[in-house]
């Protein structure tokens, strides 16, 4: 019964009182769903975390518990999820930046608006893993000092850290002005020179299968310029000579940066890996001459990500429409559109550009009212959940397209209950339209119940407030478990039926001079085709 419990908890009519019987019955799974609760008391919030030790950490984060609740020696994962919050006092981060356990002081370094005391003592620790965050989230003059540490790690979460000194980044990535590393994390487990054997992998991941070691860090190294690349504070002359390196990951990155000479951009879009290609595709820097370049490659990916681009023209975009599979989305171009380039695309001969102003929800109504008789049924589609349309509009297009039309129309939040009921009763039947009409805020028991016949759409409709109570009854006691815990999560679930789920506690199941009665189950079912 587990599973009708989950859903007890996140029944939003759960009666107070049962809700304090469920948390003291609770195991880590109910509770995480209790952690969620928006009407979760403050002493509700402390009895769910002394009874399953595991909650506490999201009710820390959730803002349930306050550091009133919590003593930070007994529950320093409690204690720290607070101070991540910058919900604990700066006392708590000085205790916890000398615990004896790593881990705790590992989280602690990743905690924000630490005191500058606690983060010169987590900058000084002897475990690499604490420094190395701190590293990452240090102010400039400590992640300037930390550039040198002998350890690669650290380094290379100083590379990553946008507020280490520009001028201190630059010399990560040449290496000039900064003693060698040292030591990183392969060749403090591994004898160097090390790589993994390819044909004989590892049966654990520590070191990683990428690692590798040959005196001069080799993977960190590439890690750290990896971080420097996609760190918007490296200056761009540092890194422009990576257009021709080797590693396809730090061309890519290179390709997403936004600060670089038109020249070095020109020279990514004909790298051979299209990996690279499709990235600066994507990037808001390029121009129209590049975006037109890039238009014809012929990579799929390149021309999607194209596809995404803020600037990218509208005759390139229309074009891109009809071959780049863009998919049911507005991109950008389209969303930044003109009023009169909307005009412009709802008008254009070629269906692909209506499709893709048929996107947008905020036409003026003359022109979604055309868009909504659009001979092509991917045009019309792309409008159906468009709101304003009305009943008689939705119906016209169901009639004229059919199913292919017919999950657009259901996604339309002005969609009649009366018009919901007859689409979820559509032969054959429409599966994503039967999973959108389960959950529309419109969907009243007729569209609810033919729902109920669909294996994914099921599991939705059970959860709707407006399926009856009878109904949701008979889903609590029904062999689908994904319904059945939908349907006890269902406000709808009359309240005596709440309590017949939760277990007994031993104080209430137990009288003097009798035993124990046990827990009651599900309630029985009956079958809603004979009422």
């Amino acid at each position: 019964m587990n599973h009708l419990l989950c859903g007890l908890a996140a029944n939003e009519n759960l009666p107070s009182p049962l809700l304090d019987r469920l948390i003291a019955v609770a195991d880590a799974e109910v509770a995480h769903h209790l952690a969620d609760r928006a009407d979760l008391s403050r002493p509700q919030a402390v009895a769910l975390a002394a009874r399953v030790e595991e909650s506490g950490v999201p009710l820390a984060y959730r803002g349930r518990l306050t550091a009133a609740d919590v003593d930070p020696v007994a529950r320093p994962d409690v204690a720290l999820a607070l101070l991540d919050t910058g919900a604990a006092p700066a006392a708590w981060a000085r205790l916890l930046a000398a615990d004896p356990v790593v881990e705790h002081r590992e989280k602690l370094a990743a905690c924000p608006g630490l005191p500058p005391d606690v983060v010169e003592t987590l900058a000084a620790d002897p475990e690499v893993r604490v420094v190395a965050e701190a590293a990452l989230r240090a102010p400039a003059h400590v992640a300037a000092r930390l550039a040198a540490h002998p350890h690669a790690e650290v380094r290379r979460m100083v590379a990553a850290n946008e507020a280490t000194p520009p001028s201190v980044l630059e010399a990560l990535v040449t290496g000039d002005g900064l003693p060698a590393a040292r030591h990183c994390l392969v060749c403090d487990q591994q004898r160097p020179p090390f790589a993994h054997d390819p044909h004989r992998p590892r049966p654990d991941s520590d070191p990683p299968p990428w690692a590798s070691c040959d005196g001069a860090h080799t993977s960190t190294t590439h890690d750290l310029l990896h971080a420097a690349l996609r760190n918007p504070a490296t200056p761009a002359e540092a890194l422009v000579g990576f257009v021709e390196h080797p590693s396809q990951l730090l061309r890519r990155a290179l390709a997403a940066r936004r600060d670089l000479p038109t020249p070095v951009y020109e020279f990514l879009a004909s790298d051979p890996d299209p990996g690279v290609r499709a990235d600066l595709a994507e990037n808001p820097a390029i121009g129209d001459t590049l975006i037109r370049t890039l238009a014809d490659d012929d990579c799929h990916d390149v021309r999607r990500g194209l596809a995404h681009h803020p600037g990218t023209p509208l005759d390139v975009l229309a074009r891109l429409a009809r071959g780049a599979k863009i998919g049911a989305t507005l991109v950008p171009r389209i969303a930044t559109a003109s009023l009169t380039e909307v005009e412009a695309l709802a008008g254009a001969s070629d269906p692909a550009a209506r499709m893709l102003v048929a996107q947008r929800r905020d036409l003026p109504a003359e022109i979604r009212d055309v868009l909504a008789t659009d001979p092509d049924a991917k045009v019309v589609k792309s409008v159906a959940p468009h709101p304003g349309l009305k009943e008689s509009q939705l119906r016209a297009m169901a009639v004229r397209h059919g199913a292919r039309v017919i999950a657009g129309i259901a996604a339309n939040p002005d969609a009649t209950p009366a018009l919901l009921a007859e689409l979820a009763r559509y032969e054959p039947p429409v599966r994503k339209a039967l999973r959108l009409i389960a959950g529309h805020d419109n969907a009243t028991a007729p569209a609810l119940l033919a729902c109920l016949d669909d294996d994914e759409a099921r599991p939705v409709a059970a959860g709707h407030p407006a399926l009856p109570p009878a109904v949701v009854t008979d889903l609590v006691a029904g062999p689908d478990r994904r319904s059945a815990e939908a349907a006890a999560a269902n406000p709808s679930l009359p309240p005596t039926v709440m309590a017949e789920l939760l277990p007994l506690l031993p104080e209430r199941a137990e009288s003097p001079g009798r035993e124990a009665e046990p827990a009651p189950g599900p309630p029985r079912s009956r079958d809603r085709r004979t009422r």
